[in-house]
């Protein structure tokens, strides 16, 4: 057993061991920073007992846990898919209404990944944006499955006794905004925006599907329509231009 001796000084502690010497001798300031610093490194209650960089999943050598975070991801966008694939199965049973709220859980999941994808920052400042990315395989996922989620949507909508067109043209634009030659997505907006009223979008919309589908006779039919439609207004524009001027 080793025995210490205490030697004492005004302003400093200096131990001594009978077989390794002097340690290094500390003032009183050096030992009350060191106190300072461990009273610094203790855990804050509002991250559970654990440190604000284990909280935020820093690493002892300050890098980020990217594993997790991917794992994370993973697990949404797989959620989403299985959501999709069960809507799929209500659609070919016709259970529309139950297809479109499992649309709608698909498209949640992908929200929620869209919200980590775009983050700004913990209040520590120790989740960065970079940290959090979707890597080039999941948002090739992502995308693909907000597609047809909301092209199936609208699918649905149109079977509904009364449609909300409305929404159509949302969901269809929302496809063409990540896929602007989907000839499906294209027809129906062409659909949505004459049944709105707006014969010029939709004339604009059905000929772009026509360019995709030349020979397709629901696009065709619909673009006779809408012409008819626009004659028969711009007819009654011209006609009540004459009473004005009469």
């Amino acid at each position: 057993m080793h025995s210490t001796l205490l030697r004492s000084s005004p302003t400093k502690h200096t131990f001594v061991s009978e077989h390794h010497g002097p340690l290094q001798s500390l003032s009183l300031r050096d030992m009350e920073a060191k106190q300072h610093q461990i009273k610094s490194l203790k855990s804050y209650p509002e991250t559970g007992g654990r440190s604000l960089a284990a909280a935020a999943g820093v690493d002892g050598g300050g890098g980020y846990r990217a594993g997790s975070a991917e794992m994370e991801m993973d697990s949404k966008i797989q959620k989403a898919i299985e959501f999709k694939a069960e809507g799929h199965r209500c659609y070919k049973e016709k259970k529309f209404r139950e297809a479109i709220g499992k649309y709608h859980r698909a498209l949640l999941q992908l929200k929620g990944v869209h919200v980590v994808d775009g983050t700004t920052g913990s209040e520590v400042n120790l989740l960065s944006q970079a940290a959090a990315k979707l890597t080039e395989e999941q948002r090739r996922a992502v995308e693909s499955t907000e597609i047809e989620c909301y092209d199936s949507l609208t699918a649905c909508l149109l079977q509904s006794e009364l449609v909300n067109y409305e929404r159509v043209k949302e969901y269809c634009l929302k496809v063409l905004s990540h896929q602007r030659d989907h000839f499906k997505a294209m027809y129906r907006a062409g659909i949505a925006f004459y049944h709105l009223g707006d014969y010029e979008c939709a004339l604009r919309y059905l000929r772009d599907a026509k360019n995709r589908e030349p020979t397709d006779t629901n696009v065709l039919r619909y673009i006779q329509l809408t012409e008819m439609k626009m004659s028969k207004s711009g007819q009654r524009e011209r006609e009540s231009g004459k009473e004005t001027q009469g």
